[in-house]
């Protein structure tokens, strides 16, 4: 049997206020516009199959017979949705991520991504200094 570990503590997977099976930040931050169809057929099927902290560790070729998906394409959509921030994968495990804003640093200010703004923004703004 598979020893489960979290992959992204961080960033285990919480039940929010508003949940309806399916997250509704997905659609709100726009998670589900950066995923093409077949990625998301992929999280749906990761979402069901977690466990409470969105762990599993279905194989591959489970995976591809369940999505009707050739093996290249598991891999495409596999790194789309760890691009978009949705899931972490080390095989054979996959973690399904929580939906936080992330701040990236850039030219050593923040720069906001998912439309979250860093405290600072938020001050420079009032301040009437920014956007």
């Amino acid at each position: 049997m598979i020893e489960k570990h979290l992959l992204c503590p961080e960033r285990t997977r919480r039940i929010p206020a508003k949940f309806s099976w399916l997250d509704h930040r997905l659609v709100r931050e726009h998670y589900i516009e950066r995923c093409g169809a077949e990625a998301l057929a992929l999280y749906l099927l990761l979402v069901t199959v977690g466990d409470a902290e969105g762990m599993s560790y279905y194989s591959d070729s489970t995976v591809v017979k369940l999505l009707s998906l050739s093996m290249p394409i598991l891999k495409t959509v596999r790194n789309e949705l760890v691009e978009a921030g949705l899931i972490a994968y080390k095989k054979p495990l996959y973690q399904v991520l929580s939906l936080e804003c992330r701040i990236s640093v850039q030219n050593g200010m923040p720069k906001r991504q998912n439309d979250c703004a860093s405290i600072g923004e938020i001050l420079r703004r009032v301040a009437g200094g920014g956007e």
